[in-house]
């Protein structure tokens, strides 16, 4: 899942909003503003209503946040790093690229987000209690009072021992810490995580099938998310599995053929190298130093009257942007945040800062294929 509006840093760590949270406001606000309030406190204003439905839903977003800022403060505190967080429309993500080194950090780093939402019920909970004493029933006690609920419910659910929810890497860490093995417990928490998940679906289905309530479907949603998370979180473990103690330099492309930055787009469309085989292409300076990356797609775009004189360091992705790792890197630890498309290709440094290789999502799965083999591991 990818941020698409960046939102900044929070405590360090880069956090974003999918589109789809759109979604998750226009659903709670409505659902409040449409049935819960008027029901609950009839004679307002349709503004009113859809106000405070707004905003309630936002503070509920910003629960989710801190919900997954715990995970990620812990986390990095316990020596994992953290990539970012992203808010979408099932909940939020914190993306880890490495893993904990030992069960208590797994336990310290999942448990702290259903605590943290428990803490924000009670809180919620608390200003309900005080807004009625002091000003009696109203919509913002009402709202106050959903809030403080679904606080309660977000923690329960995501204490269930089933991956990807922070009860699932409980039920990881427990099997780690009696077994000693991460691989077994991972692959076990994955199991109950998919049966759950499909648990989720069917219920959701048979419900809506009995009810005809469209809102059912929901849980159908939920389930279908947690079947598919807890599915590429196994595989995820697998790859780990296979490339551990493998380095970058055993995956990448060494020596690659190189654009200069100053070499005009023109050239570089028509120049054979460049158009067949690849799709990008580390750019150098004239000294040879790395500068950035290059894709046959930026290219592209520059008009066709005007590629003569635009040059490749005009149209390149900045090395500031582009994956930059070490030959002797765990090869692993790249995996885990590489992406598909070729601007996502990775360029491999040596000590001197010079290159050496570049890597791409397609390098990494060869890697792993060839390291899976019967043959290979038989040898």
């Amino acid at each position: 899942m990818r941020a698409t509006f960046p939102l900044g840093r929070i405590a360090g760590v880069r956090v974003g909003v999918h589109w789809s949270v759109l979604a998750i406001i226009a659903i709670i606000a409505f659902g409040l503003a449409q049935e819960r309030l008027p029901s609950a406190y009839p004679g307002h204003s349709p503004a009113l209503y859809w106000l405070t439905g707004i905003v309630t839903a936002v503070v509920f977003l910003a629960s989710l946040l801190a919900h997954e800022l715990a995970h990620a403060v812990v986390a990095r505190r316990n020596g994992v790093d953290v990539q970012d967080i992203v808010l979408w429309l099932l909940g939020g993500v914190t993306r880890m690229t490495t893993e904990a080194s030992a069960p208590a950090a797994e336990v310290r780093i999942a448990g702290v987000g259903p605590l943290v939402s428990l803490v924000l019920g009670g809180v919620f909970a608390l200003l309900t209690w005080l807004t009625v004493t002091v000003t009696g029933i109203g919509l913002p006690a009402e709202a106050l009072a959903w809030l403080a609920g679904i606080n309660v419910l977000l923690a329960v659910f995501n204490s269930v021992p089933a991956a990807p929810l922070d009860g699932g890497r409980l039920l990881r860490a427990f099997l780690w810490w009696r077994t000693g093995d991460r691989r077994r417990a991972t692959v076990w928490a994955t199991a109950v995580g998919r049966v759950f998940g499909w648990f989720l679906v069917v219920v959701g289905f048979v419900l809506f099938l009995r009810s005809g309530n469209i809102g059912n479907l929901w849980l159908t949603l939920i389930g279908w998310f947690l079947v598919a998370a807890a599915t590429a979180e196994g595989r995820q473990a697998g790859l780990r599995e296979a490339l551990t103690g493998v380095p970058v330099g055993r995956a990448m492309t060494p020596d690659p053929v190189t654009a200069h930055r100053w070499l005009s787009v023109a050239d570089f469309l028509g120049d054979p190298r460049y158009r067949f085989r690849h799709s990008a292409f580390p750019v150098t300076d004239l000294d040879g130093a790395p500068a950035g990356l290059v894709t046959l797609a930026l290219a592209r775009r520059v008009p066709e009257e005007h590629r003569s004189t635009v040059t490749v360091g005009d149209v390149m992705l900045p090395l500031s942007r582009v994956t930059v790792v070490d030959a002797d890197a765990p090869l692993v630890d790249l995996a885990s945040v590489m992406r598909s498309g070729a601007e996502h290709r990775a360029l491999v440094l040596d000590q001197d800062r010079r290159l050496v290789g570049i890597v791409s999502l397609s390098d990494v799965r060869r890697t792993v294929a060839w390291l899976t083999d019967p043959r290979v591991r038989k040898g």
